[in-house]
C-alpha cells in the first residue's frame, strides 16, 4: 500500500465511504451493518473494500436465507466466486477470538479489492449498496411488531455487549479511525446505545438463546 515511499514514512492517502449500523429496539429484530469504502495511496496504490453483514438475537433460519440468497444474487451478477469466498471472508472476519464466536450470522465482507477493472468492483459495490434494503427491510416488516420479554430483552442486551467487544477490540475501521487521528463520534457509531454484561453467563440448554449460541460456534451455509 506505500508503494514508492520509504519505510516509516507516512503515507498520505484519499479515502471515501458509506456506512450505516442498524440497532433496533424489538430483540426478534436484527442488527444490521453495511460498509462499502475506496481508498488510493499517493503512492499509485488502491483498493476497495466492504459488506453487509446481519446479529440477531434469535435465530430465524427463514429470516437468514433471505439475507444471504440475497446477496449471494447481487455476488453471482458479477462474480460466481465472490459470494463464497466474501461470505467465508466475513465468518472469519467478524470472529471474537476471545470468546471463540462470532459477532452475528455473517454475510459478506472483501477488502483489498483490486483484482480487475476498477469500474467493475465500483458496480458490484453500488450493487450491493443497493440491495440492503431489500435484504434487510422485509426482515424488519417481519418482525417490528412482535412480543418479546424481559428476559429476551436482556439476552438481546448480552448479545450487543458482545457487539461491542468486537467493534472496540477487533474491527479494522475503529482501530484505523482511532490511529489515523478521525473523528471519535463518527468511529463510535457502531456501537449500540445499550449493552450488557453478565458474569459466565450460558444459555440454558435447549433453549432458542443456546440454538443460536451454537450458529455463533458453528457458522452454517445458509443458501
Amino acid at each position: 500500500r506505500a508503494k514508492g515511499m520509504a519505510p516509516g514514512e507516512r503515507v498520505p492517502f484519499f479515502a471515501c465511504g458509506l456506512s450505516c449500523v442498524m440497532h433496533p429496539r424489538n430483540p426478534f429484530c436484527p442488527t444490521m451493518h453495511f460498509n462499502y469504502r475506496y481508498f488510493e495511496t499517493d503512492g499509485g496504490v488502491w483498493w476497495f473494500g466492504g459488506g453487509t453483514d446481519i446479529t440477531p438475537s434469535y435465530l430465524n433460519e427463514e429470516d437468514m436465507k433471505h439475507f444471504h440468497g440475497t446477496y449471494k444474487e447481487v455476488c453471482d451478477r458479477h462474480d460466481p466466486e465472490f459470494y463464497p469466498k466474501f461470505k467465508a471472508w466475513a465468518d472469519k472476519y467478524y470472529t471474537i477470538t476471545h470468546r471463540n464466536e462470532t459477532r452475528g450470522l455473517g454475510g459478506i465482507f472483501y477488502d483489498d479489492l483490486n483484482d480487475r477493472d476498477p469500474e467493475l468492483l465500483f458496480e458490484f459495490a453500488k450493487d450491493a449498496v443497493n440491495h440492503v434494503v431489500p435484504a434487510y427491510g422485509p426482515i424488519i416488516e417481519k418482525h417490528k411488531n412482535d412480543e418479546f420479554t424481559e428476559d429476551q430483552k436482556r439476552w438481546q442486551q448480552l448479545r450487543r455487549g458482545r457487539y461491542t467487544e468486537f467493534n472496540l477490540v477487533y474491527d479494522r475501521g475503529t482501530i484505523f479511525g482511532l490511529k489515523t487521528g478521525g473523528r471519535i463520534e463518527s468511529i463510535l457509531m457502531s456501537l449500540p446505545e445499550t449493552a450488557r454484561w453478565e458474569y459466565d453467563h450460558h444459555p440454558e440448554d435447549g433453549s432458542p438463546e443456546a440454538e443460536i449460541m451454537d450458529a455463533f460456534k458453528h457458522p452454517r451455509e445458509w443458501v
